[in-house]
């Protein structure tokens, strides 16, 4: 088992001296308020950017809230790039508000913008609604691009844990000809494979916030069945081919039950022939980006990623 950091085990220690109840020990309204709790405790107060503008995005009679950041104004006669994001939580928790942190701080730090999707969650809203809202929210943003002052040519697609499962989808859909295209995929901590057998997420390390059972929590409000975890549009790692899709950057965690698929997904697209840089984290435990107050290396890691999509819209 590889070694925690020390600030993780601090966190880990002040969870277990609260008593904090574990997601999947919740029913989904009351982990929600707990998730969105466990964001504010645990990230930064909110860079102030030059733009936040709430919006909706309308496409094929499906209406999903988005909020666009923006840190600069285009230079005259110039499009910036934009970053489709889609948050994480399980599909069942998270919200525009939980990674608010997050889409500033890509925002400024990556000199373009970021659309953020508020996406329905399960298990109100169970799968495939949270695929239809993430590609609904990209076309929009594609035929909208030049109104919102968007190069549509370098639109990248990213997000944490199932908004990067979402972001993997639309990728594979764009290079299919469902979506519009994308040119350049960040995939944090991805969860790619919904068909995980009981025990089949590895070594675990006690006391984190993501465990196995937690996934299947998750899975089981997102999944109406069992055998929609074959679908390459839940699980995107069981795709007959990753040829073609964006270049990618996948960033993986050693203490988080998504490691191994993760890691499998990397090695895929390498051995498919698609241009990725694969960064892992062995000492660091899953949705450590959202935990910038009390982990300290994970600033200078979303930099990490802000970097990547300034290399990806440059080239």
């Amino acid at each position: 088992m590889p070694a925690v950091h020390p600030d993780v085990l601090k966190l880990l220690d002040t969870i277990r001296q609260a008593g904090s109840p574990t997601y999947e020990s919740l029913p989904p309204e009351e982990a929600r308020k707990a998730h969105a709790a466990r964001a504010r405790a645990l990230q930064s107060p909110p860079d102030p950017v030059a733009l936040v503008r709430d919006m909706q995005a309308t496409d094929g009679g499906i209406s999903v809230p988005v909020r666009l950041y923006r840190d600069a104004e285009p230079p005259p006669g110039s499009l910036l790039p934009c970053l489709l994001f889609l948050h994480g939580g399980g599909w069942v928790l998270g919200s525009l508000e939980t990674h608010d942190w997050v889409c500033r701080r890509l925002a400024k730090e990556s000199g373009g913008c970021v659309l953020s999707v508020d996406y329905r969650l399960a298990p109100e809203h169970p799968y495939p609604a949270a695929v239809e809202d993430a590609l609904a929210a990209l076309r929009w943003l594609a035929a909208e691009a030049g109104a919102l002052g968007v190069d549509p040519t370098r639109i990248a697609l990213g997000g944490d844990s199932a908004g990067g499962n979402l972001a993997a989808v639309l990728a594979l859909m764009g290079r299919d000809g469902t979506a519009p295209p994308s040119m350049f995929q960040a995939l944090l901590y991805p969860a790619v494979d919904l068909a995980v057998a009981e025990g089949g997420y590895g070594p675990r390390t006690p006391g984190m916030v993501l465990t196995a059972e937690t996934m299947h929590y998750f899975i089981g409000h997102y999944l109406p069945a069992a055998a929609d975890g074959a679908d390459w549009r839940a699980s995107p790692l069981r795709a007959p081919s990753l040829r073609g899709v964006p270049a990618a950057l996948v960033l993986t965690c050693g203490h988080d039950p998504l490691c191994g698929e993760g890691r499998r997904y990397a090695e895929r697209l390498e051995q498919e022939g698609v241009r990725v840089t694969a960064l892992h984290l062995a000492d660091m435990p899953h949705a450590v980006l959202t935990m910038d107050k009390v982990i300290g290396p994970a600033a200078s890691l979303l930099s990490f990623v802000a970097a990547a999509l300034r290399n990806a819209w440059r080239n």
